[in-house]
């Protein structure tokens, strides 16, 4: 088998590459691309699931990076154990052709508690006073302490929230080298999410986007040079790209002001109760999943959300089927957002009453994916000032929370998970595999066999 790597650029598209990323651009002229068509949705967690198995969502269950657990009457976003993740994965069938095949998963998603030989990803500590310490878990357990005794703690507060910066993706770069180095795995799975970040916060705006394009061809370029040196097959890809939006959509609000959202009121603040409410939307930028606790106002709720300014579509039924997301996992109804529009999860009707974790980030009980986390508020300039006393607060000793996420989804510039209409901004594939026959464009669920052959 052949040394194989495949490095996951967050947000890679054609559209991104040219002089900003030198690195990148001349892998590709040198090599062989194509296009991906993307997954519906065009999500973190269903592209991996997808390029991983082969299969749609109806089939491996990854219907967003969220959903509603319906037996625990909890929406829940990014969940962590592999065995959410329905089917045989790359590596199983890799293994199973050759006993000596060996992989290493190195922060992909679903990352925990796979059959991947070795595996790394962010796992934090939360401690009893309210802290949250930036940790990370690994497979072997010993690769942890190894990584970040020579690297350093894994940077959390730089992998997701206001201070994201190029050292998570760096570090992450770092953590492959290394793992490389020690256990020489035949297939390495690297994600590097940098550009997720100020394309969500700004668009496709290269006076600001260039220098983050030039970051992460830095990081790419560290990785190729380290597996051309080893003759690896390399592979680039992504998940999605994205595109500009301007137009937030509060489905949840609209559902409530109809009566079909209920609400729970705690210390004065609100909170969604999923199990209570006839009709709540679980959303994930771009798409949205409408579960039905009374499904005879399906067709009811699905005229009502139709009519909005900012959706284009809103599948039900045999239309759900026809996108591959027929799973028991998947909302009664799904819905998808027009060019320039996303879907926030807000629920209430007056910020004063919004719940705590609202201003914070706190992507495990948010019902609902929020890139609002990414910012501040550019009116407030004493911002910092506040993180800095907080800071200081909670070295101390003091209980303290950082309540610093504001609640304009306006400030949302970049988006992802329906399906561009330009081919530019689709994810992309490129490799160094120069001699295998590869076409202009594929599925996502044909990248695959196309992973699997460049290994055998």
């Amino acid at each position: 088998m052949r040394k194989t790597v495949v490095i996951n650029v967050v947000g890679l598209t054609k559209r991104l590459i040219g002089e900003h990323t030198p690195r990148i651009k001349s892998f590709l002229e040198k090599g062989k691309q194509a296009v991906i068509h993307p997954v519906l949705p065009a999500v973190t967690c269903a592209a991996q699931s997808t390029y991983l198995t082969g299969k749609n969502p109806s089939e491996h269950g990854i219907v967003g990076n969220g959903w509603y657990f319906k037996d625990e009457c909890e929406v829940k976003f990014w969940r962590q154990s592999n065995k959410l993740v329905q089917g045989e994965k790359l590596w199983d069938v890799l293994k199973r052709e050759d006993p000596k095949f060996t992989c290493a998963n190195m922060f992909w998603w679903y990352n925990m508690y796979s059959t991947a030989d070795y595996s790394v990803t962010p796992r934090p500590n939360y401690l009893a006073d309210g802290r949250k310490i930036p940790d990370c878990y690994s497979h072997p357990a010993e690769l942890r302490d190894t990584l970040q005794d020579q690297l350093g703690t894994f940077p959390l507060f730089h992998f997701w929230g206001p201070k994201t910066t190029i050292k998570s993706s760096q570090w992450i770069a770092d953590a492959t080298i290394k793992t490389d180095e020690l256990h020489h795995p035949t297939l390495t799975l690297v994600y590097l999410p940098h550009l997720d970040y100020n394309i969500q916060r700004y668009g496709l705006d290269f006076n600001v986007i260039g220098k983050d394009l030039e970051e992460i061809d830095a990081v790419v370029g560290q990785l190729l040079s380290h597996y051309e040196n080893q003759d690896a097959h390399i592979v680039l890809l992504s998940e999605y790209g994205i595109t500009d939006v301007d137009h937030p959509v509060h489905l949840n609000r609209v559902l409530r002001k109809e009566g079909y959202v209920n609400i729970r009121t705690e210390r004065g603040l609100e909170l969604l109760d999923a199990g209570a409410s006839q009709a709540f939307a679980v959303a994930d930028h771009q798409v949205a999943h409408i579960y039905l606790n009374d499904t005879t106002l399906k067709a009811k709720v699905k005229k009502l959300i139709e009519d909005l300014d900012g959706v284009e579509r809103v599948l039900s039924d045999e239309e759900i089927a026809n996108a591959n997301l027929d799973h028991q996992r998947c909302g009664d109804l799904v819905v998808i957002a027009d060019s320039r529009s996303w879907f926030t999860y807000y629920f209430w009707l007056d910020d004063k009453k919004a719940p705590d974790f609202a201003r914070m980030v706190d992507i495990h009980k948010k019902p609902g994916y929020d890139p609002v986390e990414m910012l501040t508020d550019p009116k407030d300039p004493f911002v910092m000032p506040k993180v800095i006393g907080k800071l200081i607060r909670k070295k101390l000793g003091f209980r303290t929370v950082m309540n610093i996420i504001p609640l304009d989804a306006k400030l949302v510039k970049g988006s992802h998970g329906r399906i561009p209409e330009d081919e530019d901004d689709y994810p992309i594939f490129i490799t160094n595999a120069t001699t295998m026959e590869i076409d202009p464009k594929i599925d996502s669920t044909a990248v695959f066999e196309v992973l699997k052959a460049h290994v055998t």
